[in-house]
């Protein structure tokens, strides 16, 4: 079986921003952010400052992953310039998304040149690394947002989010179904499985059931990291999988890794081991393929 990883990253050069001010490269795979707080950043064994699109090929290659997709936000940086020049090197290998700052003075036009190159568009709103991270919370439906969804839609595109976790005043799953409902034509994902922290049921449960609909899908990386601290198999993060693939069905989830982050702590066999096990063999041909398959690469 091959896989595609429907959320990954890379960069060439680190230019993250959020709430914490900018975030840059330190020696040894560490980074920094502007209030002085050092992370760990990429694996020892991956790289020191930078993570390039080879460097994530080599490690897809290693582990049976024929495509990924590039979900680019504030932690690492745009880099939209860098991933269409991918995209275009290995056309079968990547697809990407574009972002931007849609409070930008010059958003618009900034828009309509991203749109003759992309069809994917992904929104990181989250109140860490995301647009709410810099700026007051905003409706996801409102005005301004709808006018740059219809110009997707009208592309037939898909809309990606980063909606932060519940609480958040990022996280708005109905303005999800409402955006979803707008656009039928429009395929919406929402990454992290809308990130629930370990105490979230009550709250992903409501999130889940608000935003079950035909054309809005779940891509399930880096779930393990949002219900820390929790030792692997992840136990938690597996019944949240569980609990999703009973509300909205394995043809509206996707595995993804967010490499090279996640991969500090664990390896990459063990991101994809850690779901695989929770789907029946035709499940695991939706959820780790197929669904992926259709949303980014049809």
């Amino acid at each position: 079986m091959t896989y595609i990883d429907a959320h990954a990253h890379i960069f060439e050069q680190l230019c993250g921003f959020g709430a914490d001010g900018e975030l840059r490269t330190l020696p040894n795979g560490k980074a920094v952010w502007a209030t002085g707080e050092v992370i760990d950043l990429i694996p020892a064994s991956y790289g020191d400052t930078t993570f390039p699109a080879e460097r994530l090929l080599g490690t897809m290659d290693a582990h049976h992953v024929e495509k990924a997709v590039l979900l680019q936000g504030g932690f690492l940086g745009f880099a939209n310039h860098y991933l269409q020049e991918i995209t275009m090197k290995y056309p079968t290998r990547f697809r990407a998304a574009a972002t931007f700052d849609p409070w930008c003075r010059n958003a618009q036009k900034i828009m309509d040149n991203l749109h003759k190159s992309f069809s994917i568009f992904k929104f990181e709103m989250s109140t860490g690394c995301g647009i709410m991270g810099s700026h007051p919370d905003f409706a996801l439906d409102n005005s301004l947002m709808m006018g740059f969804y219809e110009q997707i839609a009208a592309k037939k595109g898909v809309l990606v989010y980063d909606l932060g976790s519940p609480g958040d005043g990022s996280h708005q799953p109905k303005a999800i179904s409402n955006i979803a409902k707008q656009f039928p034509a429009l395929e919406v994902v929402v990454c992290h499985l809308a990130s629930p922290r370990r105490h979230h049921k009550i709250e992903l449960t409501e999130a889940l059931q608000t935003m079950k609909a035909e054309n809005i899908h779940f891509d399930l990386a880096a779930l393990h990291h949002k219900v820390r601290p929790e030792d692997y198999p992840f136990p938690t993060a597996q019944a949240f999988i569980n609990l999703a693939k009973n509300i909205v069905g394995s043809e509206h989830l996707m595995w993804g890794t967010d490499a090279p982050s996640t991969l500090v702590q664990y390896s990459y066999q063990q991101l994809l081991d850690y779901q695989l096990a929770l789907f029946s063999e035709k499940e695991q041909g939706m959820v780790f393929h197929d669904n992926a398959q259709r949303l980014y690469f049809s």
